[in-house]
Formats: C-alpha cells, sequence, structure tokens
C-alpha cells in the first residue's frame, strides 16, 4: 500500500513540475528572440506593434510596491490580531469566511467593484494608485490566511517562555512571534504579490492603460499583464506579446528565487546553521 502511495504521490509531483516546464519553455522560446535593449527600454509604437515595454515594467513595479505598502500592514496586522488579542470565537469564524470568500472571487469582480465604487462613486481618477488599491484588497485575504497559519505554528511553549520571563505582549509579538513565523508570513506576501503582478482582468478598468512612462503613483499606466492582453487579445502583434509574455515570467521567477534564496537563508540562520 505504501509503495503505491509512493507511486501516485511522485507521479503527481512528476506531473505538476512536467507541466509547469512546458508552459515555461513554450513561452520563453516563443519570446526571448524578441527581447532586447531596445525592447526593454524603449516606448511602444503605434499601439504596442513595434518598440517597447518601458512603461509596462515601470507601470508594474509601482503596483507591485504599492500594493505591498498597503496589503502587507493589513493582512499581516490583521492576522496578530486575531490570533494574539481576540477571544471571540465568532468573531473570528466570521472574518474566517469573509476572507476565505474574498479570496475565491475572481478577479474580474474586483475590477469592476474599483471601478463602480473607486473611480464611479468616490470620484477617483484612474491610476496606479486606484489600481494598487485594488489589487491590495486582492492580496490581503492570501497574505492573511497564510500569516494566520504561520503564527499559530509558533511553539506556544517560546510564547509562555516569553511572558514568563516579563516581557510585554506587544515585545513577544515583536522579537518571538513574528521572527518565529517570518517565513511564512513572507510565503503568503510573496503568493499574494506573483499574483498581483500577474492580474490584468483586476486592473483594466482602473489603471487607464496608457502608453507614457508614469512619473508618480496617481499617473495612469498600463501593467505588463494588461498590455499582454490587450497585445494578443486584439491580434495587434503576437511576437510582442510573446515576449511581454516572458518578461514576466522572467520577473515572477527572478522574485520566486530570491524569495525561496531569502527564506532558507533565514531559516538555517535562525536554526544556528
Amino acid at each position: 500500500m505504501d509503495f503505491f502511495k509512493k507511486i501516485i504521490f511522485t507521479s503527481s509531483g512528476i506531473i505538476t513540475i512536467t507541466i509547469l516546464m512546458v508552459i515555461i519553455s513554450y513561452i520563453l522560446i516563443k519570446g526571448l528572440p524578441f527581447i532586447d535593449l531596445e525592447f526593454l527600454l524603449s516606448n511602444p509604437i503605434d499601439s504596442g506593434k513595434s518598440g517597447g515595454i518601458l512603461p509596462m515594467i515601470i507601470s508594474s513595479f509601482y503596483l507591485v510596491i504599492l500594493t505591498a505598502l498597503i496589503a502587507i500592514p493589513i493582512g499581516v496586522g490583521s492576522a496578530i490580531y486575531m490570533t494574539q488579542y481576540c477571544r471571540s470565537n465568532i468573531f473570528i469564524g466570521i472574518i474566517r469566511f469573509c476572507s476565505q470568500t474574498l479570496a475565491a472571487i475572481p478577479s474580474i469582480i474586483y475590477g469592476l467593484f474599483g471601478f463602480a465604487f473607486l473611480i464611479m462613486y468616490l470620484k477617483l481618477d484612474w491610476s496606479l494608485f486606484t489600481a494598487a488599491l485594488v489589487l491590495a484588497l486582492m492580496s490581503i485575504p492570501t497574505i492573511f490566511q497564510v500569516s494566520e497559519i504561520s503564527i499559530n505554528s509558533v511553539p506556544k511553549e517560546l510564547i509562555e517562555a516569553s511572558l514568563g520571563l516579563g516581557a510585554r505582549k506587544s515585545q513577544t509579538i515583536i522579537y518571538v512571534i513574528i521572527p518565529s513565523a517570518i517565513s511564512g508570513i513572507f510565503t503568503g506576501i510573496i503568493l499574494a504579490l506573483t499574483r498581483a503582478i500577474s492580474e490584468a482582468a483586476a486592473v483594466m478598468y482602473v489603471v487607464g492603460s496608457t502608453f507614457t512612462v508614469p512619473l508618480s503613483i496617481f499617473d495612469s499606466g498600463r501593467p505588463l499583464p494588461l498590455h499582454l492582453y490587450i497585445l494578443a487579445s486584439e491580434g495587434i502583434s503576437i511576437d510582442n506579446a510573446y515576449a511581454t509574455a516572458s518578461v514576466l515570467i522572467i520577473i515572477v521567477l527572478i522574485i520566486t528565487i530570491l524569495s525561496n534564496y531569502w527564506i532558507n537563508k533565514y531559516q538555517n540562520k535562525i536554526g544556528g546553521l
């Protein structure tokens, strides 16, 4: 029986890795031949049929940074409150249900909500800031759920020992709980931000979609996923669409690899290795 379980689990892992490698390899093979410095450092020409994607890269980085600044404090702070301060099981159940529901909502719904509430009702401009608010709303449930699990996995003995030595609750949270759970919290943050940087549907109604380089967070922009969607769906340039997709994949891979390296290095440091 154990042999069959091993075969099933091993096969599942191999299939997952194979699918991932086939998708990444296909897009990179199609897109890398069209990527050069001119493509990365120039503005699009003729609606993206030629030229480069510099404004899209800058818009994407703006969005990721803004989303992180908004979503991380709220998501991690909510998890700390839920695990360390809240004592109402009913309230905890309601928050968890709301978080799970928000995480399951399709991204296009977030985009429509952002357009109806932020643009039409609050009269905000189409901008990177408005798009970041939408992406932050979409990212908070993931950060909250993973952070809550990570904080709950911290051994109770560590917390009790800190409190027993005279540390205040806030000191225990800052110096014991968060460092012990930081790898899991950081994993949740990366999962949320890599999804945010890959979203087109959530921002297409609120970001403005211009071809110019944004000079501030209150300018409109066109992030890489939205540019890719427009190039492919409107048939403007399939070659540039593959090149844009390749750049987006490379950015996500770099973020993921560096994050995993940092997490492993931190865990080894904590473990005394």
